[in-house]
């Protein structure tokens, strides 16, 4: 049986970056956000509940109004809600069935939401990339090319980052002091040994 892993970690944190080491080892990654983009833009279903929800502007020209959707349920609680009702579920599915075909000892879920849409039910155990406040808004600035009050905004919607990493079985510290090959090494020890036993 396959091991399902979880890996997760607040906006900036460097989740992608720890992916792609455990990638360098082989190990098959699902990447949530990319799937819930796909799944919104090509699941019949999900496609009809969004435009009655959210109006026909949810799509323009067969594709997924992005720009329209965020405006709409970055800052209304409710609307955002609807919306995770609606693609969470789908995702955590899609993940399963992806998860039943890998044929390595384990294979990462790569997600910022974890805890938060209880997707923790289907996984083994979960990772959490850690790394302080100040850095993540740095790296955020940077990559995305927001101002700091707008990478503020994201991490308060996000769950607090020291009840996300206490919910954790492993914990990979990404602060650029700490070096992250060796972590990810020993917890992919860690995972193979938990494989084999």
């Amino acid at each position: 049986m396959i091991l399902k892993v979880g890996i997760t970690g607040g906006i900036g944190s460097g989740k992608s970056t720890v992916v792609k080491v455990f990638q360098v080892l082989g190990i098959p990654i699902y990447y949530a956000d990319d799937a819930a983009k796909k799944l919104m833009n090509e699941n019949e279903l999900i496609r009809m509940q969004l435009q009655q929800l959210f109006g026909n502007e949810t799509y323009v020209d067969g594709k997924l109004n992005r720009k329209y959707l965020s405006g709409l349920v970055f800052n209304d609680d409710a609307k955002l809600a609807q919306l995770n009702a609606i693609v969470h579920p789908a995702t955590i599915k899609d993940a399963e069935q992806w998860m039943q075909q890998q044929t390595t000892p384990y294979a990462i879920k790569e997600a910022a939401l974890i805890f938060e849409c209880g997707a923790q039910a289907m996984l083994d155990c979960v990772i959490g990339v850690f790394a302080p406040e100040p850095i993540r808004i740095q790296r955020v600035i940077k990559r995305d090319g927001i101002t700091r009050e707008e990478v503020k905004a994201r991490i308060e919607k996000q769950m607090d980052e020291s009840i996300k990493m206490r919910l954790c079985d492993y914990v990979i510290t990404n602060d650029e002091k700490e070096l992250l090959i060796p972590q990810v090494v020993k917890i992919h020890e860690a995972l193979m040994a938990r494989h084999s036993s």
